[in-house]
């Protein structure tokens, strides 16, 4: 590919549609899907547990791959390990399988999605370093987050619709048919750009070189640690509250088996997204330091989840929903461009991954834990407790805030070169 900042963001953004719509077509069935296959409210959230522990545990290995054998490699690897947990999902969903074989195949997924997770964001940023972008990261990465929404938009509702008429299986197997297309796509479109696979005569020592670096540029950088310690009550609260409202909307209009009303909420939820990313690049600029308008943002999702637990009427929930979609889809790409504008290249795909691992963490523990609260007292209160939880992030934000980092100014900066 003869390589300009337009090839380069086309590609990502092809890599972005086809990961959303193939991810997007379970998303809103599947705690229902759980559910059908006779998983208690404990039991499915647990499931999701232990997807998220299989993004703690794989985050950085898969992180290192990246760095050193290549992003293309991981980002491919991604797709066959998802295509193959999905179609075992479809198997133990069949077959009715007990929650040990459900928690270990969730285990297996989260290492998919750990192979995408660092490498697409880190390829793309140094492959338009590369090419000479000088623009603001907020734009590219807004971008994302609309053509993201369009995938979750498609996906979503078609996926919902066609498990009404069909089974709930069934988008399951669409989501493994996709991702055999991007694994083809990604061999023919994604090259390393910017950055050279380290393999040397030790690959093992390559690996251990930098995941030391990682940590010295990315944990025991104060403005980068506070940031990542922000994440497992950002990430954490939304993963519940996310699949939650599927059977939490269908208890509020008392139909157990519309399943299309809860397509149809994802695709709400995408349609905000879609918004969201638009105005990314314009709350930026309302904004002096990019942590302000993430204290913003973060504060404002908390106000409207503990709403959507108060209220307790559908229609409510379905505008605080897409609020709290809004909100979250925004602060996204303000806290990308941040955080790439603090982590040097070579270490930019482990670093992400560890961030990304810090809010899966918060998943592990949040999911069952508001998983029980459903059980016990309602997804409502449920709801009210994610809210407050979601405040413990704002601490940590602050912190970060008071290290005066260069990033958080902006300017179109693009990350610290790689360390020698």
């Amino acid at each position: 590919m003869d390589a300009t900042p337009e090839k380069v963001q086309r590609v990502y953004l092809t890599l972005m549609l086809g990961n959303t719509l193939a991810a997007s077509f379970i998303w809103g069935i599947n705690t229902i899907f759980l559910l059908d296959a006779g998983l208690s409210n404990l039991e499915a959230f647990a499931a999701n547990a232990f997807f998220t522990a299989g993004m703690v545990i794989f985050e950085i290995p898969t992180g290192v791959v990246a760095d050193t054998i290549g992003r293309r490699v991981s980002y491919m690897a991604g797709t066959l390990t998802l295509m193959a947990t999905t179609l075992l999902y479809v198997m133990l969903w069949e077959i009715n399988g007990p929650f040990w074989a459900w928690a270990l195949v969730s285990l297996l997924l989260g290492l998919g999605f750990t192979f995408f997770s660092g490498a697409v964001e880190a390829w793309l940023v140094d492959a338009l370093d590369a090419t000479g972008f000088t623009d603001d990261l907020e734009q590219v990465f807004g971008r994302g987050q609309i053509v993201t929404g369009i995938g979750m938009l498609t996906g979503s509702v078609l996926g919902g619709y066609v498990a009404q008429i069909t089974s709930l299986g069934v988008p399951f197997v669409m989501r493994a048919a996709v991702l055999v297309v991007m694994f083809f796509f990604a061999g023919w479109a994604m090259r390393d750009i910017g950055f050279t696979p380290r393999k040397n005569e030790s690959t093992i020592g390559e690996m251990k070189t930098i995941t030391a670096n990682s940590i010295e540029y990315g944990w025991r950088v104060p403005s980068v640690k506070w940031m990542m310690l922000a994440a497992p009550f950002t990430s954490g609260v939304s993963i519940y509250a996310f699949y939650a409202l599927q059977p939490y909307l269908l208890e509020l209009v008392d139909d157990p088996k519309a399943y299309g009303i809860a397509g149809i909420t994802a695709a709400l939820v995408a349609g905000s997204q879609i918004v969201g990313g638009l105005l990314a690049p314009r709350i930026r600029r309302v904004f002096a330091l990019r942590t302000s308008a993430l204290l913003a943002a973060v504060a404002g999702g908390a106000i409207a989840l503990a709403l959507i637990g108060v209220i307790e009427d559908f229609w409510v929930a379905v505008a605080l929903i897409a609020a709290w979609a809004m909100l979250s889809s925004a602060a996204m790409p303000i806290r990308q461009s941040y955080m790439n504008g603090m982590i040097p290249s070579r270490q930019r795909a482990t670093i992400l991954s560890f961030d990304s691992m810090l809010g899966s963490s918060g998943g592990v523990v949040i999911q069952p834990a508001l998983g029980r609260v459903a059980d016990a007292s309602g997804y409502a209160t449920s709801y009210v407790y994610g809210a407050v939880l979601t405040v413990f992030a704002l601490p940590f934000i602050l912190a970060s805030r008071r290290q005066r980092a260069p990033a958080d100014l902006g300017g179109g900066e693009q990350a610290p070169p790689g360390q020698a």
